[in-house]
Parts: structure tokens; C-alpha cells; sequence
């Protein structure tokens, strides 16, 4: 495994070598003496899978609030995807920044407790399988608009399906509470 920094402080691209031959591929999603020697949280306290399907299809952005921020790993197990970090941390020096990586097979996106994710299906079907240091609380949950002129995101196919929850996110404005961690 190879982890990439982005402008992002604390996302990081990570890089799987695989394996294969004549019956197909092989590679690790994740390693804990590898993420451990890099800095990383090793701590996962629950793993999700996601299929999107449209190539064009949003999903995002989302986020935790504190007490249950959560740091994810994001592997693209199936399909390409733009996946996409923005900094809601207070303080933080690219804080309503966002770094954006595509994604396939050989490759999955470290995102820090206290900024946001979203994704593009750049292909018709896409498995994301995500590993969350924290769980899964719905009271804690909040999300910004993909379309947020204030991020600016330059999503590289026309944007065809959203859901209706992702919509209704709130624009980010003088109002907008960043994260504190």
C-alpha cells in the first residue's frame, strides 16, 4: 500500500497493489501495521458497502458531528468514481477546501474526522465499501450541497441523479457551523 497526500491536510490517497493472473485480482483493502506505520487510524468500528448506480449520479456530501466524527476509508471495489473531501474543520488552514481524486479498483481515499464526502459515478455501476472509525449516528449526521457555489466543485459529468435528502443539504453561508474537534 502506498498513501498519497492531497492538498487536503490529513486525506490521503491510498494506492492497493494488486495482484493477478489468468483467474482474476487480488488486493487488500486495508492492512493495520501499514496504516499504523503512516500515521493512520487503525480503529474501525463498522464497514458499509454502497452501489451506485448512472454514471453521473451524486452522492454527498456528507459528515458527522462531533462526539461522533468519524474518519473514513472509502475503497472503490467496482466502477470509477470522482471522490471527493471537503475541510469543515474550524482553524483548519483549508478549511472549505476540497480535493477530489478518481477512484478504481487499486484504489480507496483516507478522509479525516471533520470533513465532508461525496462522490460522482464516472461508470454505470460503482461499489464503494466504507470503513468508519465511529458509529453510525443519525442525530449526528449533517451534509453541504454538492452544488454549493461557496465549494465550487467542478464535477466532471453532468450531475443526473440526486437524491432528495442530498438536496435539501444547506448552502454553506455566514451561518454555516464548521466542525470543532
Amino acid at each position: 500500500m502506498r498513501f498519497e497526500p492531497t492538498a487536503i491536510e490529513g486525506v490521503s490517497v491510498v494506492r492497493r497493489d494488486g495482484r493477478g493472473d489468468e483467474r482474476g485480482r487480488f488486493s487488500r483493502l486495508y492492512c493495520q501495521r501499514d496504516f499504523a506505520a503512516a500515521g493512520l487510524n487503525t480503529d474501525w468500528v463498522q464497514a458499509n458497502h454502497s452501489l451506485t448506480l448512472g454514471a453521473g449520479s451524486v452522492r454527498g456530501l456528507h459528515f458527522q458531528r462531533p462526539p461522533h466524527a468519524e474518519t473514513k476509508l472509502v475503497s472503490c471495489i467496482a466502477g470509477r468514481v470522482f471522490d471527493v473531501a471537503v475541510d469543515l474543520r474550524s482553524g483548519s488552514p483549508t478549511y472549505l477546501q476540497w480535493a477530489a481524486v478518481e477512484l478504481d479498483d487499486d484504489s480507496g481515499l483516507y478522509i479525516p474526522a471533520g470533513c465532508a464526502h461525496g462522490f460522482q459515478a464516472l461508470t454505470d455501476e460503482v461499489h464503494l465499501v466504507y470503513q468508519h472509525s465511529e458509529f453510525y449516528a443519525p442525530e449526528m449526521e449533517g451534509g453541504v450541497r454538492f452544488d454549493d457555489g461557496v465549494l465550487g466543485i467542478d464535477w466532471p459529468l453532468p450531475v443526473a441523479t440526486v437524491s432528495d435528502r442530498d438536496r435539501s443539504f444547506p448552502f454553506i453561508d455566514d451561518s454555516f457551523e464548521s466542525i470543532a474537534l
